[in-house]
């Protein structure tokens, strides 16, 4: 029985982190096949994919208010599911600032900085499914790190993507947006690079 309860909990954080993964395709999609006036119905398919996070989520919480034992500490659980949480709404946050500032083209270092979105997000799904199995994963701490590196190369991203932005773009409309849309898009990374974090406190707690 105990070991059903801790399966529970290990794939409940994989299907959250599923839906940072769905959140972070649809991001990529509405990047490299962008059509402003599909914008709307994309950024409703968005929510529609963290609301079912948000779902997952809360009935987690509900089991794990009625649990005695749980096989890491319940702040934690909570904590791991907020952060993954994080990322979904991050990447939803991408979604809603390019509808809101009516962005009409996607400049070359969103598309950059997307795909290391959807490789962060990658990351943390396979390493969340070794989570059960921390004590022995010989690929763990490797998946961290990866997490970490690419959040770097997030970081360089945001400050090129930047730079290109004032360089090159006249329009104060446009400069405006993607000061905006590039400051999420490097908050998702922020948030992946959180998760993590969080990872690691789990094992380094419980180790």
């Amino acid at each position: 029985m105990a070991r059903k309860k801790d399966e529970y909990y290990y794939d409940t954080f994989v299907e959250l982190v599923e839906h940072s993964c769905k959140a972070a395709d649809l991001l990529n999609k509405i990047m490299n096949n962008f059509k402003a006036d599909e914008l709307v119905k994309k950024v409703e398919e968005m929510h529609s994919i963290e609301h079912a996070g948000d779902e997952a989520r809360h009935v987690m919480t509900k089991k794990l208010v009625k649990e005695f034992i749980t096989p890491i500490e319940r702040e934690d659980i909570m904590a791991l599911a907020n952060t993954i949480d994080n990322v979904t709404d991050a990447i939803e946050d991408v979604a809603l600032r390019m509808y809101m500032f009516n962005v009409t083209n996607i400049r070359p270092y969103a598309l950059k900085m997307t795909e290391v979105i959807v490789k962060c997000c990658d990351s943390l799904k396979v390493a969340l499914g070794e989570l059960h199995n921390f004590r022995k994963s010989k690929t763990l701490h490797e998946l961290i790190v990866d997490v970490n590196h690419l959040e770097e190369d997030g970081d360089k991203l945001y400050t090129e993507a930047m730079r290109d932005l004032y360089v090159n773009c006249n329009d104060f409309k446009e400069v405006a947006a993607w000061e905006s849309t590039f400051h999420f898009l490097e908050k998702c990374c922020d948030a992946c690079e959180d998760v993590a974090n969080a990872i690691e406190d789990v094992i380094m707690k419980n180790s």
